[in-house]
């Protein structure tokens, strides 16, 4: 991967750190050859359906499978038209858009962002409209599926662009969440082994991270992520991106700008104070409608319930969507309104004219919260679609009475692309046992006893088969009969025919266990599945990071997918790389 266009020459640090392990140690042989991902023509992912996937919420299956009926009043229209999204971007002055393109032309230049996010930058000051998406700025880049919201976002873009509708893809930062934990660190696989590089918890919790410098603790997690991945592009680049002196903000934003510069990515990180003072009129609006929005949002919170799902983000009792920033510690404390005109940040209280007062003068220290957070976005860009995963497209059936209290309007969000990578070791994997993906979305040792089932010889399979069918049929005669007998007498014959069929099944998992015992490759090929498609319990995507596979396909992979970044019905993708 020695041509990725964002490679950067830098040195490794030398010293190491012992992260958390699962599993094995990390290869520390030569580094792997770096294949290419394979031609589009070769690609051919395979399609599944969104209840093929786990914890998944019931919000979330209706709204890929398209049951309108039950979601048209939590989202708007265009959301359920298919391109509708793309015709009529929102509008914004003139002169207020020639000001934001300007910040963002500022920042981007900034995260070293090539020619073709500046001319993108062109394209939105001269009206193009916005396919917004946006991340936590995690460690090292974080999952794959930030990988796959940038992606979809351009892939998005640029389809409305080619059907006449100009737009361009905007990745925003969520520098101004304050916990630490979900940003701390990165899952790194390689080969058999799962790594998980964390940073120690910092000194001062509670503030935004990111602004965090990373601190010297950077130093032997870089060192154990060389270790790790290799002597490549991408752990080149990072090196140079991840130092003590950098930020959680400035070193994510960089990364995401370098790998996806091709692709004309903009970037922006709406922390500062610039930005806060031009969404001056929506958190002013949060502040001095304080109740109504409450009110909203609890309402919204009774219709989600009866119609069966739960809200994402909870409603407390006088809560507002609104964070306060102390300025002496910078620690994020929620604002609640206690009284009429009386509000708490913790133990301590302000006024509503308190609030105005540090709006009109220090904007950046009030902060949204994640229902308040899209419509700040959205009064900042000409935003015509925003792109999200599970818990963002059922947030958006929250904030969607706070867009329209606000802005009277309301974006649509849809369904980010979602996909577990399948390199050609794994995949072979599968074909060899007949799998599909969702028979690897569950535990290895469930697995594991499935491989040992269909590994037995055919006789057995087939004695086994025929014992328990026949089993089975004649308990269901037998406790049927005694059931018309006597109530009491059925009930015991029911438990004992369970009894019954629950040996039935014993044998079949002592027989599985034996073939397991006899050929132990089952048993390293089931965790070898999990272990690289479903660690952990969860979907690739949410766990490995995407440097993991960044490191060891060129820069074909961002192009595909990019190319493959589709959205729409389809739940989940496998793709064969």
């Amino acid at each position: 991967m020695r041509h990725l266009a964002c490679a950067l020459q830098s040195g490794v640090p030398a010293s190491a750190a012992q992260p958390e392990r699962i599993s094995y140690v990390c290869d520390q042989g030569n580094p792997l050859h770096t294949p290419s991902v394979r031609s589009d023509a070769e690609l051919n992912p395979d399609c599944y359906p969104v209840t093929a996937l786990p914890h998944i919420s019931p919000l979330y299956r209706d709204y890929v499978s398209g049951n309108w009926e039950k979601l048209r009043g939590f989202y708007p229209e265009t959301a359920a038209n298919d391109g509708q999204w793309m015709k009529n971007p929102p509008q914004m002055d003139p002169a207020r858009r020639y000001e934001i393109v300007e910040l963002l032309r500022q920042q981007n230049r900034q995260f070293g962002s090539g020619p073709e996010t500046l001319s993108n930058l062109d394209r939105l000051a001269a009206g193009a409209g916005a396919v917004v998406t946006g991340q936590q700025v995690a460690l090292f880049g974080g999952p794959l599926l930030t990988l796959m919201k940038a992606a979809t976002a351009i892939h998005l873009a640029a389809e409305a662009t080619r059907a006449g509708y100009p737009h361009v893809p905007i990745f925003w930062l969520a520098t101004e969440d304050h916990d630490f934990d979900e940003v701390n660190q990165a899952t790194i696989l390689r080969g058999t082994d799962v790594t998980t590089l964390r940073l120690p918890h910092h000194p001062a919790p509670g503030q935004p991270v990111g602004n965090l410098p990373f601190g010297d603790a950077i130093v032997p997690l870089l060192d154990q992520l060389h270790r790790c991945l290799g002597d490549n592009a991408v752990t080149d680049l990072l090196a140079t991106l991840y130092t003590p002196t950098a930020t959680f903000a400035s070193a994510f934003a960089t990364l995401l700008a370098r790998i996806f510069s091709r692709h004309g990515l903009i970037v922006i990180d709406a922390s500062s104070r610039p930005f806060h003072a031009l969404a001056h009129s929506t958190l002013l609006a949060a502040i001095q409608n304080a109740d109504e929005l409450h009110a909203a949002l609890l309402n919204r919170d009774r219709a989600l319930q009866q119609a069966g799902y739960h809200a994402q983000v909870m409603v407390a009792e006088s809560s507002s969507p609104l964070f306060l920033i102390d300025e002496a510690t910078g620690i994020r404390t929620a604002l609640k309104k206690i009284a009429r005109d009386q509000w708490s940040a913790g133990p301590a209280q302000t006024t509503t004219a308190d609030l105005i007062r540090i709006l009109d003068t220090a904007p950046e220290r009030l902060s949204p919260n994640a229902l308040l957070r899209p419509a700040v976005q959205d009064t900042l860009l000409p935003t015509s679609a925003y792109i999200g995963g599970p818990a963002e497209v059922a947030y958006f059936a929250q904030s969607q009475v706070v867009y329209q209290h606000i802005l009277g309007r309301t974006t649509p969000v849809l369904p980010r692309y979602s996909a577990t990578l399948l390199e050609p070791a794994t995949a072979q994997l599968l074909q060899k046992h007949a799998l599909a993906l969702p028979d690897v979305f569950t535990t290895p040792d469930t697995l594991a006893h499935r491989l040992g089932a269909r590994a037995m010889p055919v006789e057995a399979k087939r004695k086994l088969a025929a014992a328990g069918n026949a089993l089975h049929d004649e308990l269901k005669a037998i406790t049927a009969w005694m059931r018309a007998q006597d109530e009491g007498l059925g009930h015991a014959a029911d438990i004992a025919a369970s009894k019954m069929l629950y040996q039935m099944n014993r044998l079949r998992r002592l027989s599985a266990n034996f073939q397991l015992q006899r050929d132990q490759t089952l048993r390293r090929h089931a965790d070898t599945l999990c272990l690289n498609l479903f660690p952990s319990g969860n979907l690739q995507e949410r766990v490995l990071a995407g440097v993991s596979f960044l490191s060891r396909f060129d820069a074909s992979l961002i192009d595909t997918l990019v190319e493959q970044a589709r959205t729409g019905h389809c739940g989940h993708y496998a793709l064969y790389l």
